[in-house]
C-alpha cells in the first residue's frame, strides 16, 4: 500500500512546508496499515501560524458581520459539495462507520451555517439603561484563538470552535489531532477556495508538543480545547498563569437513568446516539445504565439482544454499526478496564474480547457488565470503548446518588413517561446537559461541570465565549 506523504501546513492563506522536518504516521484503524504521514510541527511553525493570524486580525475584526456571514455560509456550501470525500477521509483516518462519518461532516456544515446566522445577527454595540444612567456596551473579539480538537468528531468539534470564533471577528489557528489531519487539510482547501482572507484561518499539524507550544504562545489570546481531562488540566494551568481566556470540554462518564415507567422503545432507539455512538469513543457516551430494579432484567436482555445483533467490522461497509477503536493503545486501555472489572467481581453478560474473524484492526466486542459497584474502575473511569455497565436502583434517591457518583459532569439522559417526575429527577443530577427520552433539544448548550471542563459549549444562540465586552459609561 502506498503511503501519502505530506509536509505542508496551511498558514497565511497558503500551504507551506513545515519547518520541523519531523512527521507522524497515520494508521488506518480497520487495517492497521500506515496510509499517510503528516508534519509534526515545531515552535517555528507555531510562530508562523500565530504571526499570520495576528497580522490578519485587524482587518478581519473590521470586516462587516454580513461579509463574515457570507464567507461562513460559503464554507458550509463547500463542505457540502465535497461531503463524500470528507466522509471517506474521516472513515479512513479514525475508523468511523458511515453513519458517524456522515454525522461528523453534516454536523460541521450545520455549525458553520449557524455561525453564519450568528454573524448576520451580530450587533457590536448596544445601549444598556440603568437607574443610575446608561452604558454603551461594545462587544469585541478576543483576538487570536487556538482551536485544539481530538480525533473522534473532528469536523464537528472544529466547526463548534472555528465557526463562532470567526463570526465574532477573531482569527484562528486550528490544531487537529494528528490522526485526523487530512480532513482538516480538505477544510483549509475549501476555506481558500471560497475566499477567506489570508491568515484568518490557519492549520497546524502535530502531536502533543505542537499543541503545547501553541497553548504557551504569548500571541494566542484564547485557547478553546476539547480532549482528555489530563490534557485539559495542563492547558488550563498555562492559561491561568498567562491570564488568557480558556474553554475546555473534557471527559465524561455519563449515566442513562431509566425510571420505573421508562419507555423501553425510546431507550432502544438511543443506543447508537447516546449509549455507544462511534464504538463508544465519544465524551457524552452514556456508558452507565442506571435502571429501576423492576425493569433491570428486561433492560439487560434488551441490551444483550441489540448489541449481540449489532454488525461489527469494516467501517466502509454501510451495514456496520460498530467499527474499530482508534489505535492499539486505546484498545489495550479498554481491554485493561474490562480485565479490571472481571478481577473485582463484575459479571460479564456479553462480549469482553475481540470479535472473531477480525484479526486485523483495533476491534473490541460490544460488552455488557452487571454486578458492578461504584468503587470499581469500570464504573468510575471513562472507557472510550463499546462497554456498558448496568446497575439497578430501588428509589429516586439511589438513582440520583448512582448517577452523581463520578468525578465527571458532562452529559446524560433520562427515560420516564411521567415528565413532571422525570424533570424533578433530572434537576438533581449533577451534569451540564441531560436529555429526556432521547430528545435532542433546540440547543445543545451545556455548562461544563466537575472534571468535564471549564466554560460552556454548544450554545447555538450566542457568540459570548469568543467575545469580550467594553463598558463605556455615558454621562448622566
Amino acid at each position: 500500500m502506498s503511503v501519502e506523504a505530506h509536509d505542508e501546513l496551511f498558514i497565511g492563506g497558503a500551504f507551506i512546508p513545515s519547518g520541523s522536518g519531523a512527521s507522524i504516521d497515520l494508521v488506518n484503524p480497520a487495517t492497521e496499515e500506515v496510509f499517510a504521514s503528516v508534519p509534526d510541527g515545531d515552535e517555528s511553525d507555531v510562530d508562523k501560524a500565530v504571526a499570520a493570524a495576528s497580522k490578519a486580525l485587524p482587518a478581519w475584526r473590521q470586516t462587516p458581520p454580513a461579509e463574515r456571514a457570507r464567507l461562513l455560509g460559503a464554507l458550509a456550501g463547500g463542505i457540502e459539495e465535497r461531503a463524500e470525500e470528507m466522509d471517506a477521509l474521516v472513515t479512513k483516518e479514525n475508523g468511523a462507520p458511515g453513519y458517524w462519518a456522515n454525522y461528523v461532516g453534516s454536523g460541521g456544515r450545520f455549525l458553520y451555517l449557524n455561525a453564519a446566522r450568528l454573524a448576520s445577527e451580530f450587533r457590536e454595540e448596544e445601549i444598556r439603561e440603568a437607574p443610575s444612567g446608561s452604558s454603551l456596551l461594545v462587544h469585541e473579539p478576543l483576538g487570536v484563538v487556538a482551536a485544539i480538537v481530538p480525533w473522534n468528531s473532528p469536523q464537528v468539534l472544529l466547526a463548534s470552535k472555528v465557526g463562532p470564533a470567526l463570526a465574532a471577528g477573531n482569527t484562528v489557528v486550528a490544531k487537529p489531532s494528528p490522526e485526523t489531519t487530512l480532513d482538516a487539510y480538505l477544510l483549509m482547501e475549501i476555506a481558500k477556495d471560497v475566499g477567506f482572507p489570508a491568515g484568518v484561518l490557519n492549520l497546524l499539524s502535530g502531536g502533543r508538543d505542537t499543541g503545547a507550544a501553541l497553548v504557551r504562545h504569548r500571541g494566542v489570546d484564547m485557547v478553546s480545547f476539547t480532549g482528555s481531562t489530563v490534557a485539559g488540566r495542563a492547558i488550563a494551568s498555562v492559561c491561568g498563569e498567562q491570564l488568557k481566556a480558556v474553554s475546555a470540554e473534557l471527559g465524561g462518564k455519563s449515566a442513562a437513568v431509566l425510571l420505573e415507567d421508562a419507555d423501553i422503545e425510546a431507550f432502544s432507539q438511543a443506543l447508537l446516539t447516546d449509549l455507544i455512538p462511534y464504538s463508544g469513543q465519544v465524551c457524552y457516551m452514556c456508558s452507565r445504565i442506571v435502571v429501576h430494579e423492576r425493569r433491570f432484567d428486561e433492560v439487560v436482555e434488551l441490551l444483550s439482544t441489540l448489541l449481540k445483533g449489532a454488525p461489527v467490522g469494516d467501517p466502509t461497509d454501510p451495514a456496520t454499526q460498530v467499527g474499530p477503536l482508534i489505535s492499539a493503545i486505546q484498545r489495550a486501555k479498554v481491554e485493561a478496564l474490562i480485565a479490571s472489572g472481571l478481577a473485582h467481581g463484575a459479571r460479564l453478560v456479553l462480549g469482553g474480547g475481540r470479535p472473531a474473524g477480525l484479526e486485523r484492526g483495533f476491534y473490541v466486542e460490544p460488552t455488557i457488565f452487571v454486578d458492578v459497584t461504584p468503587e470499581m474502575r469500570l464504573y468510575q473511569e471513562e472507557i472510550f470503548g463499546p462497554v456498558l455497565t448496568v446497575v439497578p436502583f430501588a428509589s429516586d434517591d439511589e438513582a440520583v446518588a448512582l448517577a452523581n457518583d463520578t468525578s465527571y459532569g458532562l452529559s446524560g439522559t433520562l427515560f420516564g413517561q411521567d415528565l413532571e417526575h422525570a424533570n424533578a429527577v433530572a434537576r438533581r443530577i449533577e451534569t451540564g446537559r441531560i436529555s429526556l427520552n432521547g430528545g435532542r433539544g433546540a440547543s445543545r448548550f451545556s455548562s461544563l461541570r466537575k472534571d468535564s471542563g471549564l466554560g460552556t459549549v454548544g450554545d447555538l444562540d450566542s457568540l459570548a465565549t469568543f467575545l469580550q465586552t467594553k463598558n463605556i459609561i455615558q454621562p448622566s
